[in-house]
């Protein structure tokens, strides 16, 4: 007998994506230091913010962003959206601004927040912004 799936606790495939590296060091961290890693701090912090239900994001963890040196690490993406790579992100102080950019990113048709609405630390640590591959 085939496995039925629960389809309303998928996300919805227009749900934009929060990725998060789960193995950078906040700027400064030797292998020493803190353990869990700052994107494993992240991911339950976040997890925390966005409550049940709310499927417009999905967190994603991921074994490197490639952002070593700006670490801690998020990359916010969507179907037909821009995406963007945000850094230099403290797990206890920017998770908030994280949830409001991904929440804006995803309300946006083409995954453009408006500049001035985005969180000012999220504004001053953009990484990278990639165009939607085409359809």
């Amino acid at each position: 007998m085939p496995t039925s799936i629960d389809t309303a606790a998928l996300p919805p495939p227009s749900a934009s994506k929060l990725f998060v590296c789960i193995t950078c060091r906040l700027n400064g961290e030797t292998t020493e230091d803190q353990q869990p890693r700052p994107g494993a701090r992240l991911i339950g912090i976040l997890s925390q913010l966005i409550e049940d239900g709310q499927q417009e994001i999905e967190i994603v963890p991921v074994e490197c962003l490639s952002n070593c040196t700006r670490g801690c690490t998020v990359a916010v993406s969507g179907p037909g959206k821009w995406t963007y790579v945000l850094g230099a992100l403290d797990p206890e102080q920017h998770a908030d601004d994280i949830v409001r950019f991904a929440r804006l990113h995803h309300a946006h048709a083409e995954g453009l927040p408006v500049w001035r609405e985005r969180p000012v630390h999220i504004r001053k640590n953009t990484i990278a912004r990639v165009p939607p591959l085409p359809v």
